[in-house]
């Protein structure tokens, strides 16, 4: 199954996260099929590509809650 999830990254103490596609079965960190945004949680700011994810959802990938929140504050779900 497909999921949009977070994949970490930067420093200790300093988290920034990738919005990104891939294999739920894939580690955290592990190798995504497509990156589909920003998202750092400190400065509360995001980046996202708006036709890929839709693209995405319509083909039946699954946003984890964390990034479901993240897309009903940017208004994904009503441009479907």
């Amino acid at each position: 199954m497909i999921k949009i999830r977070l994949k970490r990254y930067g420093r200790k103490q300093r988290p920034s996260y990738r919005i990104v596609a891939m294999d739920s079965r894939v580690k955290r960190d592990g190798k995504a099929i497509e990156e589909l945004g920003f998202y750092n949680p400190l400065t509360d700011e995001t980046h996202l590509k708006f036709e890929p994810i839709i693209k995405r959802l319509k083909q039946g990938a699954q946003p984890t809650e964390t990034v479901h929140n993240i897309f009903v504050k940017a208004k994904i779900f009503e441009q479907m």
